[in-house]
């Protein structure tokens, strides 16, 4: 148990581990099946000239379509199912605190690209998250951000995606 529910005398609720473990499961037999069927379409078989383009993507979907198999019927009918609570309302908000924004961080990166949407994104985590003052968050955003674009653009050579919209079009990179 999470010492936290334990010395609050709450009680933890929420989807049993073996529940979650059998939807993970079936979504990695679905998978297989994907990969299976997909295979099959492009010539899982062996031809004159070697194995077919689907060959070894379909015998890989098998073993993943079997793994899925076996672990769904081991979470649903083993012996031993672990009932414990998967997460809790607490840890999961402390999982979306973090998982949300990198989804919205990765989709910005698509507009705005990797300098702004990382800059953005660090000085967001650190006043949020970790309650440093905008100024200092601000600083240390443009610090890594600088430093990255110096090290990328400048010295290697290596231009990084800078978005549908170029903010940074003014530095000439």
């Amino acid at each position: 148990m999470d010492q936290n529910s334990e010395s609050s005398g709450g009680v933890r609720t929420g989807v049993a581990t073996y529940v979650v473990e059998a939807v993970v499961a079936a979504l990695l037999l679905l998978l297989g099946i994907t990969v299976v069927v997909s295979s099959w379409g492009l010539g899982a078989e062996w031809t004159t000239d070697g194995p077919g383009s689907g060959y070894f993507p379909f015998y890989i979907g098998l073993v993943i379509c079997i793994s899925g198999l076996g672990t769904l019927f081991q979470s649903l009918f083993g012996k031993e199912k672990n009932t414990e609570v998967f997460v809790d309302s607490e840890q999961l908000k402390r999982v979306l605190q973090v998982l949300i924004p990198a989804i919205i961080y990765v989709g910005a990166i698509q507009v705005f690209g990797i300098y702004v949407s990382s800059a953005v994104y660090i000085a967001l985590f650190m006043v949020l998250l970790g309650k440093f003052s905008p100024v200092k968050a601000i600083i240390a955003a443009l610090a890594v951000n600088t430093v990255f674009f110096l090290m990328f653009e400048v010295w290697f050579k290596v231009p990084l995606y800078k978005g549908s919209i170029d903010l940074l079009s003014f530095l000439g990179y």
